[in-house]
């Protein structure tokens, strides 16, 4: 049964391709369109990326589903097809105005979508012709089982929380005694008054007070905590509080007055203290919330997953201070995540409870694009203006980043989430802190935390705290971790402030070529590490397809490229790489020691 989930999104657009449980294909409509954070209409291109990845056409497509966003007017059963100048006056410019699924079951107090939207003629406009069922998922558990289903736990608490989805802005469950219940975040919040209680939105509110972009910036006012002092916690936190169901609840009214108030309690601060408050109010207020479920009953993992999980600060401190036996979050924890964990809602309908906890699994990798190696063979045969290097690409790609060369890997399928994981990743030696300088003035980015590193498997726990809780999210980037203290001067450019990072583990299994770069640096330098930081210029979405690398590379945001087939250079680096390529290489065992 082929499968095709769906989320338009305000942001975020994103199509993903299954077949049953396993994901054939996946991605965000803004690699395509190469508009960050692309959504807010049906992401046509991302459906068509998908399919041509499976070989399909839509009516090939037994099972559509459909996150509850906004939709044209004309396929609500209560909502006639409307054309005036009213509408047009009020900035609907298309022929039709679009109504919120979660939106129109609220103002009629209706769960059952059916009775409220004409799905299958929705389907049917699209193209989807072959149609057996047509299934709008609940924005929370997509959330909640993008995050459960990747595990094998007998027991969890499974917790979502985010900016807003479908009225609600958190989740919790439970599973137990092979039982999954719902505390809050279902459907029948659905239709009840829309909340107002998002510490995640309050963040947002936050990064737009201090100047950045909100639903993309946030990361920055993680990164910018480190450097300030939470001067105006007290004034935040006081109007959030959590019930005796470890609810967070606030005092606001409306979503407008809580960014009124972050607003103005913002101009009376610097930037950097702006961002450590409003990172402290996150963090105690879910640390709280989280501690108060785990402990009533009495579990012993924790899944997360929703925008708010993005924040690495706060999973590294959830994980230490509840002391779960491991944690998980999902690596598409945004709204692009939501996609998937709709397969899983639908499957777990269809199926029930029982079997589909069978049929759960671990990941190994997120690689769900587009693969190009078609294209990069026939780079390699025709291309004149460029130069190749065509063997050894894990040893040479390791000899120019000990030089203090530049690379960016371009392998395989690309990874989905926000996370690049080894297909799309700029890799450079850690040795040196005055890297991060240069590569974001090359790539025009304006940071304020060290590059993520990437580890062995073999190396994870020489380097880093890395325990049995915390290993599974660090194959995904989802977590900071202490650096063991012997570490620390010895890979200054991926050493947080504080002395933490974000490392991912890898293994040879997952991406040969991504690990055997690694290994073949260690070996020259006896560092166990490497930089990897995702491959785009500032306001970029990742690079998706070659000409994009190639583009990349002419324009010197990196000195070489890295492919399955050799190194690809500009011709102006030829000798230069060459003298490099030809000099004789001896282990560096005194950095190990």
């Amino acid at each position: 049964m082929y499968i095709l989930s769906i989320h338009p999104g305000g942001h975020d657009g994103t199509a993903v391709l299954s077949k049953d449980h396993k994901i054939i294909a996946a991605i965000q409509l803004e690699r395509l369109t190469r508009v960050k954070n692309d959504g807010g209409r049906f992401p046509d291109e991302a459906v068509e990326e998908v399919l041509s990845i499976a070989n399909l056409k839509r009516s090939d497509i037994d099972v559509l589903l459909l996150s509850k966003v906004a939709y044209p007017a004309q396929f609500y059963l209560h909502w006639p097809f409307v054309k005036s100048i009213e509408y047009k006056i009020r900035g609907y410019t298309g022929i039709y105005r679009y109504k919120e699924i979660a939106g129109e079951q609220n103002r009629m107090n209706e769960k059952d979508v059916n009775k409220i939207f004409d799905s299958k003629r929705y389907a049917k406009s699209l193209g989807f012709n072959n149609i057996s069922d047509v299934f709008f998922y609940n924005h929370h558990f997509g959330h909640a089982l993008s995050a459960l289903f990747y595990t094998t736990w007998n027991d969890a608490l499974i917790y979502t929380a985010d900016g807003s989805g479908d009225f609600i802005n958190y989740s919790a469950r439970i599973l137990k005694n092979g039982k999954l219940f719902d505390l809050y975040g279902t459907d029948d919040d659905i239709l009840k008054s829309r909340e107002v209680n998002s510490i995640a939105l309050a963040y947002g509110y936050a990064t737009q007070a201090i100047g950045f972009k909100i639903n993309r910036h946030e990361g920055k006012l993680t990164g910018l905590a480190a450097f300030g002092k939470p001067e105006i916690y007290d004034d935040i936190a006081k109007h959030f509080f959590i019930n005796d169901e470890g609810k967070i609840l606030s005092d606001f009214i409306s979503n407008s007055e809580m960014r009124d108030e972050i607003f103005r309690l913002s101009q009376k601060v610097k930037p950097e203290n702006v961002a450590s408050s409003i990172q402290k109010v996150l963090e105690n207020k879910i640390l709280s919330s989280i501690q108060l479920l785990i402990k009533k009953y009495k579990v012993k993992h924790l899944g997360l997953a929703g925008g708010a999980f993005a924040n690495v600060r706060l999973n590294k401190l959830l994980c230490e201070k509840t002391k779960v036996r491991e944690i998980f979050i999902f690596p598409g924890m945004g709204d692009e995540g939501i996609s998937i964990g709709g397969i899983h809602q639908y499957l777990l309908n269809k199926i029930g409870l029982q079997k589909w906890l069978k049929k759960r699994y671990k990941l190994t990798d997120v690689y769900f694009g587009k693969l190009y190696e078609k294209e990069i063979k026939t780079l390699f045969k025709n291309d004149k203006s460029l130069h190749f290097f065509k063997e050894n690409s894990a040893k040479n790609s390791a000899k120019l980043l000990a030089k203090g060369l530049i690379g960016a890997i371009y392998h395989g399928r690309m990874e989905f989430g926000p996370r690049a994981l080894g297909a799309r990743s700029i890799i450079a030696s850690p040795e040196k802190d005055s890297i991060n300088k240069s590569l974001n003035d090359r790539l025009q980015r304006t940071e304020f935390m060290p590059f993520a590193p990437y580890v062995m498997e073999e190396d994870a726990s020489d380097v880093f705290n890395i325990s049995e809780a915390n290993r599974y999210a660090c194959k995904f980037m989802t977590i900071t971790t202490n650096v063991k203290k012997k570490w620390i001067k010895k890979i200054p450019a991926v050493v947080h402030i504080d002395n933490t990072a974000r490392p991912q583990i890898v293994n040879k299994q997952d991406n040969k070529l991504y690990f055997d770069i690694l290994n073949n640096f260690k070996k020259i330098t006896g560092l166990p590490v490497l930089v990897n930081t995702s491959f785009n210029a500032h306001e970029e979405p990742i690079i998706n397809k070659l000409d994009e690398a190639l583009a990349a590379l002419k324009d010197m945001r990196v000195d070489f490229l890295i492919t399955k087939f050799g190194l690809i250079t500009l011709k102006n680096n030829k000798l230069k790489f060459k003298k490099i390529l030809n000099e004789k290489t001896t282990p560096n065992l005194s950095k190990i020691t």
